[in-house]
Formats: C-alpha cells, structure tokens, sequence
C-alpha cells in the first residue's frame, strides 16, 4: 500500500451515521435503500402489515426491517416517532398516498425539520400521468428509451432488466439523498425530493 492509501478497515463508510427509514415498495426504493446501506447508513425498511409468507429478499443486505399497519392509528404514530429521529425517508407510493396517512412532507419535516424526505414515482408529483400506475416498460416508452432499443424498422426489444426502476429511480434517487445530505451540513434543513422513473 503506498503512503496515500487507506486501507479498507481504516475507512469510515461514506454515510456511516445516516439513519434511513424505507417504506417497502417494488425494486426502486429497495435499490436506493440498498446503495444507502452499502455505504455505511443504518436502513431499515417498513414493511406491510401483515407480512407476507414468501417475500424474497433480495434487496434486504445490510438492512433491518419493522412491520406496521400503517391504517392504523398506532402505526402511523409510530412511524411518524420513528421519523423524528432519522436523516431520511424512502418512499415509493403513488402521489398522496402518504397524505392520507397523515405522514405526508408537511408533517413529518414540521416534526423533523432536517429530515430528507425522498419521494419515488413513476411520474413525479404533478402532470398529465400524475395519478396513472407504471411499470418499468411504461416508463421507458414514455420517455422514448424504449424506441432507442433495438434495431432500425423493428418492434423495440424490452430490455433484460429493470432499467428505468433501478437508473432512473433507484440509483438517482440515492444521488439525490446524498446531495441533499451534503447540502444540510450547510443550511442545516432537510428537504423534499422527487425522483421520477
């Protein structure tokens, strides 16, 4: 190792002491929790309650997890405790699905006013498909990707992954966590942030 390098044990994770909550949702929220997680922050993902009996975890490394009947009255006041004392929040529901819990941006960051509140959907928060349910496929034939794959005069082909869930959502959304991270460490405010497939 030359005089620069640090070695692996010597290196603090980047967001080690970041404090996640990530509401459980389909493969983007998973994926962001993930990255989080994979460098350094403490995520642990709100399940549906009651759980499911298969529920692959494929996503879940380095994660601990809750479950909570957020139609409750006492799920919703625990989620709402538990927001009070973490950096950010993960949510992957359709647009004002957590308003009608009374979890919504306006509640949570006036009981956390540092909290980063990270919204993810397929088609962001207003506009014509604001209230239209997506898939990946959907998402990346709106945008014109779809067309892009394949070859000139055929059908497109679809690709092998989840490309706009895990690019467009996932991973961008990490990205913007983490400048609105570094953004605190100057305005010492959370804020809300949406990332659309």
């Amino acid at each position: 190792m030359g005089p620069c390098a640090v070695s692996s044990a010597q290196a603090a994770m980047a967001l080690q002491g970041v404090r996640v909550l990530e509401m459980a949702g389909l493969a983007p929220a998973p994926l962001c929790g993930l990255i989080l997680a994979d460098f350094g922050a403490q995520v642990v993902r709100v399940d549906r309650w009651p759980r499911t009996p298969f529920n692959p975890d494929v996503q879940g490394r380095g994660k601990r997890s809750i479950a909570l009947d957020l139609k409750q009255p006492q799920g919703t006041a625990t989620l709402r405790r538990m927001a009070q004392q973490v950096d950010v929040l993960v949510e992957p529901f359709r647009p004002g699905a957590m308003e009608k819990l009374g979890l919504g941006p306006d509640i949570l960051l006036r009981d956390n006013p540092r909290l980063i509140y990270a919204r993810l959907t397929g088609f962001g928060q207003s506009g014509k498909y604001v209230k239209l349910a997506g898939h990946d496929i959907n998402y990346l034939a709106v945008s014109g990707v779809l067309s892009k794959l394949g070859r000139k005069n055929e059908n497109p082909y679809a690709p092998i992954n989840l490309l706009a869930d895990f690019a467009g959502g996932g991973v961008l959304c990490a990205m913007g966590i983490i400048m609105a991270l570094y953004e605190r460490t100057k305005s010492r405010k959370g804020q809300v942030i949406d990332a659309s497939m």
